[in-house]
């Protein structure tokens, strides 16, 4: 370890926290014929109970009937662009439920059941929501706005962005409109509607603004670019559609930030990211992205794990793979990292978002430090490999 740079520090610095929780509900389709036979009192037991389902269900039918009546008759005063919304994408909005297997503290296999939010976009099946949501998923069940479920397939995930794209077995499905979020500006109205802690609640909606553009939050040493707004996003609200007032879905809702005395700070991905991650997903069921193959360390990293840093730009080279770009052309631990393309690195964001502006298969001029010299090497940048934990 080059110590000239690098040193153990007495403090750590915790990273922030963004909590979620998922809780879930069950979600049942019941149907039944009539019994034309004398039934024995088991019979009769389970004759009442499915009698008393299947009107229940009835009783729903009719509440939901008699709610679309009402809307249809309210005055122009209380038909706002709220109203509007939820009656053009709130039926194009899922629950998801991930059945998962885990481990608990003495590593013994118990089943997990968490639920999320997705959006239909396409008529035959296909539904986007977040990688979070169906991360480790056993299995998948989809719950649709008419009450009935189906099993769900992954298609593809993006852990970087936070995006999953699940297919069903399905056709003529209501589909969201996707709008354009390079249009969205700061203060116009935001619909969030989802399923907040649980299909209990399936297909809330909750109104507010777009707080502000281009938030950046540290998720697990990935950044990502978000719409931040104040409509009210809840555990379960994962996966959801955050709407313009026009109808057209904007964003897919993401996160909260949870900290004491801290409301109305919910987190979107704008669609027209999460337009590009699907298009991906579906053609090869991931995101190939260009890296360099190294760790990086700048102060702030370093100092999250018990280190101190002491140089006053660029950023150090923790680790290198050897069958990597990097590894390849002779970077070693202990390198300064200066620029990209003669641009300034003086974060590990920066390093990130150079290398993001590329594609595979790209050359690159790579600056850096050695022993007090600076060099220059050029880097073939080469497709990121599926499972990695490198920060370039």
């Amino acid at each position: 370890m080059n110590r000239k740079f690098f040193k153990r520090s007495k403090a750590t610095l915790l990273a922030g926290l963004i909590a979620m929780s998922i809780s879930v509900t069950g979600c049942t389709d019941i149907a039944g014929n009539p019994i034309e036979t004398e039934p024995n009192k088991s019979e009769q037991t389970a004759s009442t109970s499915k009698t008393e389902k299947v009107t229940d269900i009835r009783n729903e039918e009719r509440a939901t009937n008699s709610a679309q009546a009402a809307t249809n008759k309210i005055s122009s005063a209380r038909d706002t662009f709220a109203v509007k919304v939820a009656k053009s994408v709130g039926p194009a909005v899922v629950g998801i439920t991930n059945r998962a297997v885990a481990r608990d503290f003495f590593n013994r296999r118990v089943e997990s059941t968490g639920v999320g939010s997705g959006v239909i976009f396409r008529k035959d099946g296909y539904i986007v929501t977040n990688n979070h949501v169906i991360e480790g998923a056993r299995e998948l069940i989809v719950s649709l706005s008419d009450g009935s479920t189906v099993n769900g397939e992954l298609v593809g995930a993006d852990e970087m962005t936070d995006i999953a794209v699940v297919k069903i077995d399905a056709k003529d499905l209501p589909v969201a409109t996707f709008g354009n979020s390079d249009e969205v500006v700061v203060g116009e109205p935001a619909i969030a509607i989802g399923n907040p802690m649980g299909l209990e609640f399936q297909g809330s909606v909750t109104v507010g603004v777009i707080s502000a553009l281009n938030r950046t939050l540290d998720l697990s040493d990935r950044r990502v670019k978000l719409f931040q707004t104040d409509a009210a996003i809840s555990p379960g609200n994962s996966g959801g559609a955050l709407a313009n007032a026009d109808g057209e879905v904007i964003a897919i809702n993401s996160a909260k930030l949870a900290a004491d005395g801290v409301e109305g700070m919910g987190f979107a991905i704008p669609i027209n990211t999460v337009q590009t991650i699907i298009d991906e997903l579906m053609a090869k069921g991931y995101v190939a992205r260009p890296y360099l193959g190294v760790t990086v360390f700048d102060k702030p990293t370093a100092a999250r794990y018990g280190y101190q840093l002491t140089i006053d730009k660029g950023v150090y080279v923790y680790q290198v793979r050897l069958d990597s770009p990097a590894g390849r052309v002779g970077l070693e631990r202990g390198d300064i990292i200066l620029a990209i393309d003669n641009k300034e690195v003086n974060s590990v964001t920066d390093l990130r978002n150079e290398i993001a502006e590329h594609n595979v298969g790209d050359k690159v001029k790579l600056k850096y430090e050695r022993g007090g010299n600076n060099l220059e090497v050029e880097i073939t940048l080469e497709e990121m490999p599926q499972v990695t934990n490198d920060a370039g």
